[in-house]
This record gives C-alpha cells, sequence and structure tokens, in this order.
C-alpha cells in the first residue's frame, strides 16, 4: 500500500468516526490547488474543490473524490470546527511544549485530561480536547507557552496514519483511539481572546441620535434587564434590518451603534454580532 492510499484508508476511517476530513501535502498543506487568485475570500461556496479546511467532509463518497483530486496527497486533516481543538506540542529545538502545558496546569490549577492523542514525526504530541458548543477558539502559536500551539475553530489537525517530511503521525500506542475529553475551564479561559473594553453608550449620546427609529431600537437594547438582552438585541436589529431593507435607514450605522449598545451592556462583541448576524438572516429570509 503507498502512502496515497494509506492517507485514503485513514481518511476514510476518521470519516466513519464522525470527522469532517480533506487530503494534506507532504507539507501539511492542503493538497488541492485553489482555484481562485490568490486573495480571493471564496471559502467554497462556488461548489469547487480547492479550499483546504472548508473542503472537510465526513461523507465517505466525497472523501473518494478529494482524494481523486489529489493524487499527490500523503496525509489529511481532520478539521477542529467547533467540536474540539488541538493543543500541537512541539519536542524540538531546546523546546518541550509538553513541559510548558505541566507549567501551565500547575499555575492554573487544573488537570490535563487523558483525552485523544497523535504521536507527531518529531516527538511531540497532538492533545485532542472538545470545547462547549457555540464557542469560538482561536488558532494561536505560542501564546500560551513555549511549544504549546493552538489549533482552533477554523482550523485542523494532522490526522492519524499520515507521512509528513520528518515521518508519519500515530495514535499514541498506549492510550489508542480513546474519547476526545472537554477542556478544563480554566485552559479554555488562557485560550481565549482577552474581552474587548467596553464602549460605554450614554443615554445623553442616544439622545443627539439623527434616526429616531434607531434612537428608539437603542433603548430597547439599552434599557434590556439582566437575562433578556440577547432576546432584546435579536429583536432591535431584526427592525433594523427591515428598516434597512425598506432604505430607511443607514446599514453599517445600525449595526455600529448596536453593537456599541449591546456591549455597554455586557454582551461581548463577537456574541452581539453574531446576534446581529443572525436577525439579519432572519429578516432576509422572510422577505
Amino acid at each position: 500500500m503507498n502512502n496515497w492510499e494509506n492517507a485514503l484508508n485513514s481518511a476514510l476511517q476518521a470519516a466513519e468516526r464522525g470527522y469532517a476530513v480533506f487530503p494534506l501535502s507532504l507539507n501539511k498543506t492542503p493538497a488541492i490547488k485553489s482555484p481562485h487568485d490568490r486573495g480571493h475570500s471564496c471559502k467554497g461556496d462556488c461548489g469547487l474543490a480547492g479550499h483546504g479546511v472548508h473542503d472537510a467532509t465526513s461523507v465517505p463518497a466525497h472523501v473518494r473524490i478529494l482524494f481523486d483530486l489529489a493524487p499527490r496527497a500523503v496525509g489529511y486533516g481532520i478539521s477542529c470546527r467547533d467540536r474540539f481543538v488541538g493543543l500541537d506540542l512541539d519536542r524540538k529545538n531546546g523546546v518541550d511544549g509538553v513541559a510548558s502545558l505541566n507549567q501551565l496546569a500547575g499555575r492554573h490549577g487544573f488537570v490535563i485530561p487523558q483525552s485523544m492523542t497523535v504521536c507527531t514525526p518529531s516527538g511531540g504530541f497532538h492533545l485532542w480536547l472538545s470545547i462547549p458548543a457555540g464557542v469560538t477558539v482561536p488558532n494561536s502559536a505560542g501564546r500560551l507557552g513555549p511549544g504549546i500551539d493552538v489549533r482552533g475553530t477554523g482550523g485542523y489537525v494532522v490526522g492519524p496514519g499520515s507521512h509528513g517530511k520528518a515521518g508519519r503521525y500515530v495514535v499514541h500506542p498506549r492510550l489508542g483511539n480513546i474519547a476526545v475529553q472537554p477542556v478544563p475551564e480554566q485552559l479554555l479561559k488562557l485560550m481565549l481572546p482577552p474581552p474587548a473594553p467596553r464602549r460605554p453608550v450614554r443615554q445623553e449620546q442616544v439622545q443627539g441620535t439623527p434616526d429616531a427609529a434607531l434612537n428608539g431600537l437603542l433603548r430597547v437594547v439599552l434599557s434590556a434587564p439582566e437575562g433578556t438582552r440577547n432576546d432584546r438585541l435579536y429583536w432591535a436589529a431584526a427592525k433594523a434590518w427591515a428598516h434597512v431593507g425598506d432604505g430607511h435607514m443607514d446599514a453599517l450605522a445600525a449595526e455600529t451603534a448596536l453593537v456599541d449598545a449591546a456591549v455597554s451592556r455586557g454582551l461581548a462583541e463577537a456574541e452581539a454580532r453574531r446576534t446581529i448576524a443572525s436577525a439579519r438572516r432572519t429578516t432576509a429570509g422572510a422577505a
């Protein structure tokens, strides 16, 4: 069995376990060339292959199609999406990511769970940890500590059975294919970016809003009691997008003002933007 066949078979096994996969080259980069010029923003919406992690699929027939388009593939990537994160613990060039993680655990008082672990050719490990639904973890390199890279939401890990320049990626021989365990709460907090500074919106500032309709919607958000902030933001955003659709409100001004108001009431900016975007999609669908 050659490396391409081995990578395909390993990718199919991962797909059977529910993981979304796509082919990788010897350099651990996507093996299918992009159909677009550099600088494109397409994430697979065009329907063509060649979008890297956005090609990832758990449908066996689709996995085979991707590998047929990548005759030089020798490995496969597993999309983390919003399902898990991969901690890439390097052990080379005098850096020990395992030791760094142990030190981090000691300082912050959490226990590193025995979870799915892949041994890398350089002597390091990929530790997989599940994350709560709806949480977005950014990719990072060295931010947690020397030798610790985070493959987060939108990233990918190299799947076991893949072949790289330095050798093969294999499941930890002692642990085997064990279940992916939840990330410790303290470690998750360290992975997340610091909250954006609040931009206070005062009632007197709302008085000066030139659009009377937007002024009223901002009051709804600003007066929201605890526990209703997200619901009221969604309602106000839906009304705002309806006004935008009618040509009676500026889209950028409405979104910016709603985000500022929501943040001033304690919502995270990313959460506020997701709620406003969801309201926009719903309003567009209704239209």
